[in-house]
């Protein structure tokens, strides 16, 4: 899946959190997401938080895709809120696809 096609899937399942997300699918989105967060944080702080706002929902929908994709349920991005949860969160999103 190439950039442009990850960010329209991932945007236009702004927030399905079933079915699953292909590695490229999710890294792709994630990088499109700091690149946005970057360029808006240019425009002022209310414009980089309306932003980062608006794709926190996607960010958590192919968040979890990704996660059934490796036979994990959605539930374990709650360790986000860990601290260190995100390395854990690191290590099983960049594993390859579950079947």
């Amino acid at each position: 899946m190439d950039f442009v096609s990850a960010v329209k899937s991932c945007l236009t399942q702004y927030a399905t959190f079933s079915g699953r997300a292909v590695r490229s699918e999710f890294w792709w989105f994630f990088l499109a997401q700091i690149l946005a967060v970057v360029v808006a944080s240019f425009l002022g702080d209310v414009v980089s938080g309306i932003v980062s706002i608006a794709l926190l929902l996607p960010a958590l929908a192919v968040g979890t895709r990704r996660l059934h994709d490796i036979g994990r349920s959605g539930w374990w991005q709650l360790l986000l809120l860990t601290g260190i949860g995100f390395f854990l969160l690191l290590f099983w999103w960049a594993q390859p696809s579950e079947g």
